[in-house]
């Protein structure tokens, strides 16, 4: 296994150490950035298959410097959708897109209950978004990733490469080095765990469908192994109505964690946020079989004992006494 990595993001590091001690000569660390054609082109060409996951991943990044975010998820994936091309015998791509594709979903009808928003269609309450739902990119962020999926999807038209996109959901789970802008689930544990304020931005009731990593794996390796039957099309990936959660409702589950509800500071909402978003993944179960395995009180138990257990190492500080104690 061949990771090509630029190391950006604050816990690449420490995640590529535990990688290759636990799977020793299996990995092999190339540190490149998908804006270098070149160095892409010489790790595609020893490629069997290609999982593609590099990305600036933040809204709030985009919005500050939108040229930064689209060489990144525009020009990187069509370097990498190149350097593919070039080859006579082209590996399977899958494509980590995002459900921010869809836009702010700002014609959807909300109820505001106590802790989170509902929709007032009833077939969305039942169902979430399916695949129908058309695309509104909103947000830098979301034009750059909305149109690198569609150039992965082109390119299984155009050129016959087997490609297949996901439209992920909010993933989370142990090796996650969650910040403010990106791993929200994660970021919300550890600052629990610190006894530090979260930021919240909006006012807490958005509603997410929290997907655990294991199972997201489970989903990219079908993808991989039915290229044939999936290839050219994009699926919407998340933890379902089973998993579904609001920001102030994950606060509150900390409780059954062993430590108290955290102390919350409100901002205003940021531009494309989605108060209510829930995936409908019934294509990609229908051809595959997958379902979410994990619920959210079981993955957040994983996720806890991962921080618990040092290995977020310098991001988070050290854990008081009294929290080290809490069983997991």
């Amino acid at each position: 296994m061949l990771l090509f990595d630029n190391l950006s993001r604050p816990g690449g590091a420490n995640n590529i150490d535990w990688l290759k001690s636990a799977h020793g000569g299996m990995v092999q660390f190339e540190r490149g950035d998908v804006r270098d054609s070149s160095a892409l082109r010489q790790a595609a060409g020893r490629a069997s298959q290609v999982f593609h996951f590099a990305a600036q991943v933040a809204v709030t990044t985009s919005l500050e410097s939108p040229m930064h975010d689209f060489e990144i998820n525009g020009r990187g994936t069509l370097n990498l959708l190149e350097a593919l091309r070039a080859l006579d015998n082209p590996p399977p791509l899958v494509f980590a897109s995002t459900d921010k594709v869809y836009g702010r979903l700002g014609d959807v009808k909300l109820l505001a209950k106590e802790s989170r928003y509902e929709p007032v269609d009833g077939e969305l309450c039942w169902n979430g978004f399916d695949e129908h739902r058309a695309i509104d990119f909103h947000s830098p962020y979301g034009c750059s990733k909305g149109a690198a999926e569609q150039y992965v999807l082109d390119y299984s038209r155009t050129f016959g490469l087997r490609t297949v996109v996901f439209r992920m959901s909010s993933i989370y789970g142990p090796h996650q080095f969650g910040t403010e802008d990106q791993g929200w689930v994660a970021h919300f544990l550890i600052r629990a765990i610190q006894g530090q304020p979260i930021t919240i931005f909006g006012d807490g009731k958005q509603v997410r469908d929290v997907l655990y990593v294991d199972d997201a794996v489970d989903a990219y390796l079908l993808a991989r192994a039915r290229i044939g039957a999936l290839g050219g099309h994009a699926f919407n990936l998340g933890g379902g109505l089973r998993n579904t959660v609001s920001l102030l409702e994950l606060l509150a589950r900390f409780t059954e964690l062993g430590f108290a509800f955290p102390q919350v500071q409100f901002a205003p909402w940021r531009p494309g946020d989605q108060r209510y978003y829930v995936s409908d993944a019934s294509k990609f179960q229908r051809l595959t079989g997958w379902r979410p395995k994990t619920s959210v009180a079981e993955g957040l138990r994983h996720l806890q004992r991962w921080v618990l257990g040092g290995s977020v190492g310098p991001i988070v500080p050290e854990i008081p006494p009294e929290i080290e104690k809490v069983p997991a």
